[in-house]
């Protein structure tokens, strides 16, 4: 077996290096300043631990890669730049693969599944950083966080069970997941308060907003019929998994903060905030809270905000007009 990770960022980082630490054949596709550096020096990997480095090879698009039966493809960039990415493996060739879509919401396991037949679902609880290119900071301990895995849209197969297997092996606990995404649900509710972060920080007024944010989504997955496994309850947070200290670094904040840090020039609030107001248009459900949101975010993006710049009174404003 093989591992492609499409998408050397946070999360992909993060896997890449432990899973070519711990011996697996890694081939990663990134780009920019972040392809050059792997390149150049490797990939550092920042844990409460300590650093370690990992060499491994890489690629800077899909045409690049020879792709073989026994390749398994974690698909890791955001949302928004998914359906190019489809289209680009596609392209190059990929077939009947095995493809695991690691990303935050639920749209990723459809736009996979228009494409390939063999479409896996994965719940990602690790808190990680990529600011800096060559380097990604894991902050969980003792473990970097760990994962729910299944098969798209449901069930649990034997390819769940081994790349659990090899995951768990590397150091990154993970589970076969016949409800993954029930999983997936309750994470996006979490992540709806992405965007809170990214706009005004951890101030003590964000937990209100962020509460109110998931009250609302929670009411939308009931209009809609969908079943959500709370994350927030999850022992394991507790037990595989707790906040740990970096010497020398602080978390840069959620995946749409770090974003905005990079100047990514996008943000994948469309697909979590946006997932609401979705779903309540679809079932006449009312979401102004989330959909307000989904265009403070692109407010952000088009005046070039800088994370944290905004005060929650400016939530509270946007929520109240939208």
């Amino acid at each position: 077996m093989r591992f492609v990770i499409y998408g050397i960022g946070a999360i992909g980082g993060t896997l890449a290096a432990m899973l070519s630490l711990a011996g697996e054949e890694v081939i990663g596709i990134a780009r920019g300043r972040q392809l050059q550096a792997i390149r150049e020096g490797g990939l550092l990997l920042r844990r409460p631990e300590g650093d370690q480095r990992a060499r491994l090879e890489t690629a800077a698009s899909p045409d690049e890669v020879t792709f073989r039966d026994d390749d398994v493809i974690l698909l890791t960039m955001k949302t928004q730049d998914s359906a190019a990415a489809l289209d680009a493996l596609a392209a190059a060739g990929l077939r009947d693969q095995h493809l695991f879509c690691l990303q935050n919401g639920v749209e990723n396991e459809r736009l996979a599944l228009r494409r390939f037949v063999n479409v896996h679902g994965v719940t990602v609880v690790l808190p990680a950083d990529y600011v800096t290119p060559g380097e990604v900071a894991a902050f969980g301990a003792p473990h970097p966080g760990y994962l729910d895995i299944g098969r798209y849209p449901g069930g649990a197969d034997a390819m769940d069970t081994l790349v659990a297997e090899r995951l768990t092996a590397a150091g990154l606990p993970a589970f076969a997941d016949p409800q993954v995404m029930a999983s997936k649900h309750g994470k996006l509710l979490m992540n709806l308060g992405n965007i809170v972060d990214a706009a005004v920080g951890a101030q003590d007024e964000a937990k209100e907003i962020t509460a109110r944010l998931r009250a609302e989504g929670e009411a939308v997955f009931r209009a809609a019929g969908i079943d959500w496994r709370d994350s927030q309850d999850d022992p394991r947070r507790n037990t595989l998994m707790a906040m740990g200290r970096i010497e020398g670094l602080s978390r840069a904040g959620s995946s749409s903060a770090q974003s905005l840090v990079r100047g990514a020039g996008s943000i994948e609030t469309a697909y979590l905030n946006g997932e609401i107001a979705l779903l309540a248009r679809l079932h006449g459900a009312p979401a102004p809270a989330n959909a307000a949101m989904v265009a403070l975010a692109q407010r952000m993006l088009r005046e070039g905000l800088a994370p944290g710049s905004l005060a929650p009174d400016d939530l509270l404003a946007a929520m109240e007009a939208g």
